[in-house]
């Protein structure tokens, strides 16, 4: 009664498996998994062969021409390149660009004469020295001018701006010389020891045209300096260097 349950649990137990499948059956099995095998293998070994090569053989090849590299690119082939923009050299007129820097000169010449003429003095001391005697009576007689004392060389100098109208010998001066200015007025420098201008030359305020002396009927080195008014009336100098900025 015992070995029954047995025999049960054994037959339940052995009706889940599968028979073994004949032997020619298995062989083929065997043949097949080989050949995937070797298959597998092969393709492997070919894959390793193609990457060396593509490594090996992986340059950077030049590209002959513009075409060639659109093509490379898949943007064109064989058509035809953008057009090129290329600068244009602007063409300059010499002789014009000379004459613009010469008018720019010419300009700035002028400009600068201009300021030079407005800046500078229109009346000047005649000389830098002692004044000595002034305009009117003087020892019974009438002094019409001014004296300024300095030494023998001291340079003497056009009071305003004018022309020479007479240099050389005069009575009682020795030497003198007279400068006409633009209103008609004469200024008059005596005792000179000698002069730098000649009859009809322009001379400016400041500028020197003698040197002190001691010649004519002089006590001593000085500068006899009279102001004629364009009539000829003898003025006092005085007056006339004051009213125009100028003392002694």
């Amino acid at each position: 009664m015992l070995d029954q349950p047995t025999e049960r649990v054994q037959r339940s137990t052995g009706s889940h498996r599968l028979p073994p499948p004949p032997s020619a059956l298995r062989g083929r099995i065997v043949v097949a998994a080989v050949a995937v095998g070797a298959f597998a293998a092969a393709g492997a070994g070919q894959t390793l062969q193609a990457a060396a090569n593509s490594s090996s053989s992986d340059e950077v090849t030049p590209l002959a021409s513009a075409s060639e590299g659109a093509a490379a690119f898949g943007v064109g082939g064989t058509a035809p390149a953008a057009p090129q923009i290329l600068p244009v050299a602007r063409t300059v007129d010499s002789a014009s660009e000379v004459d613009k820097l010469a008018k720019s000169q010419q300009y700035t010449a002028e400009r600068e004469a201009e300021q030079a003429e407005a800046s500078r003095p229109k009346y000047v001391r005649p000389a830098a020295g002692a004044f000595t005697s002034g305009y009117g009576g003087r020892w019974g007689t009438m002094h019409l001018g001014v004296d300024i004392a300095g030494p023998i060389g001291t340079p003497i100098l056009a009071a305003a701006d004018g022309v020479i109208i007479e240099a050389g010998p005069a009575s009682g001066f020795g030497l003198w010389v007279r400068v006409e200015h633009t209103d008609g007025t004469i200024t008059v420098y005596g005792h000179v020891d000698a002069y730098s201008v000649s009859v009809g030359q322009q001379v400016q305020a400041g500028e020197q045209i003698a040197t002190m002396g001691n010649r004519g009927f002089s006590t001593g080195p000085h500068l006899h300096f009279e102001v004629w008014e364009p009539g000829g009336m003898k003025i006092n100098p005085l007056s006339w260097l004051n009213a125009n900025g100028i003392s002694l």
